[in-house]
């Protein structure tokens, strides 16, 4: 049955709580966005206004040769000024990447009572979650994408439980991209002279899971946002975008960069992982890495998909500033906490910039 779209709560129940989602809404022959997903003018991505990033990908197969201090420094100016950065050799098979894609699109094409199932309130499996905005409850304006979320626990598991639509590339690709994860992280940590042996690793990124995100076309893609202003709240995030575009970062206003304050598209680039430093990464520099604010536009024209893995510490570990960034600083500027107490406080509100982040910062007044 097809949804009232004037009438917000009778939409509301179809795309959410019946789980048809937003691709729900568009298959029913819409010709116009409806209200709820229309978001303040503040808050719509002007297309022409804003510029590329031109920043060229790092090529990781050079950490392996005499470049090797080179590419950290690349890695560790990244993660010191936009946040953002983009990755070759990688040593994720380009043919797994164009799978992946495949995969996403073939899984969002399935019936709706298929994904349904998948829906927190029924789903089988505790870490399987299908849905669509980031928080509908809590948003002003809902946001243009549907998700499969699945958490990794171990290989067993992920293979009972993950939909099985989709979860053997996911798999693999959580699998070929955690040599990678690891060489970022102990790049980036060993900058700030922590070194990241195998006893430490879980510390940093424990948990992991693999999501992939659907953004449906969009009759009016200047009204919408396919996902609103945000940080990521863990460690490292991979994504695989598609050839679309439309993922927008903005250039802090505290880095010496050109465009400060200012969004910037980080163009596809075929083969290349998009890489962002998520909040627990900026607490664990005390700030000297910054956590990427970024949002995501629609398109009128294609369905887009894009696959993240994020990455960040188990649940029950505790975070802060390392001790030693501290004493170079003289300062902490975040206070210890307990990871699953900052991500109830991430998941309990609709998507705000970076103010995600104030959960744990220490006020300097």
């Amino acid at each position: 049955m097809a949804p009232t779209l004037d009438n917000e709560s009778s939409l509301f129940n179809f795309v959410v709580r019946d789980g048809n989602g937003v691709k729900g809404i568009v298959d029913s022959g819409i010709s116009k966005v409806p209200q709820a997903y229309i978001q303040p003018h503040a808050e719509q991505i002007d297309k022409k206004s804003a510029s590329k990033c031109e920043i060229p990908p790092i090529d990781l197969s050079k950490l392996d040769g005499p470049d090797h201090d080179e590419v950290v420094n690349q890695i560790v100016r990244a993660a010191e000024t936009l946040g953002f950065f983009q990755v070759v050799n990688h040593g994720v098979p380009v043919q797994l990447l164009d799978s992946l894609k495949q995969t996403a699109h073939n899984f969002f094409s399935l019936p709706a009572e298929r994904k349904a199932v998948y829906r927190k309130e029924v789903s089988p499996s505790p870490l399987v979650k299908y849905g669509t905005s980031f928080v509908p409850e809590k948003e002003r304006a809902l946001e243009w994408k549907d998700y499969i979320s699945m958490a990794y626990t171990n290989d067993d598991e992920a293979l009972q439980q993950w939909p099985i639509e989709c979860r053997d590339v996911a798999l693999q690709f959580l699998k070929t991209s955690h040599e990678m994860v690891r060489n970022l992280l102990e790049a980036l940590l060993g900058n700030l002279g922590e070194e990241l042996d195998d006893s430490k690793i879980d510390a940093f990124i424990g948990k992991k899971m693999v999501n992939m995100n659907f953004y449906p076309t969009c009759p009016n893609p200047e009204l919408t946002v396919g996902v609103g202003r945000h940080s990521d709240m863990g460690t490292l995030t991979i994504l695989l975008q598609d050839g679309i575009g439309g993922l927008y970062v903005k250039v802090p206003e505290d880095v010496d960069m050109e465009k400060k304050g200012e969004w910037v598209e980080i163009p596809p680039i075929p083969g290349a992982l998009v890489i962002n430093v998520g909040d627990m990464l900026q607490i664990w520099s005390n700030g000297r890495y910054k956590s990427a604010e970024h949002r995501v536009r629609t398109t009128s024209t294609k369905s887009r998909v894009s696959i993240p893995i994020f990455t960040s510490p188990l649940p029950t570990q505790k975070v802060a500033p390392l001790p030693q960034v501290v004493k170079k600083d003289g300062v902490a500027r975040y206070r210890e906490f307990v990871f699953s107490n900052y991500m109830n406080s991430f998941f309990g509100n609709a998507h705000d910039g970076k103010k995600s982040l104030e959960f744990a910062q220490i006020n300097s007044n």
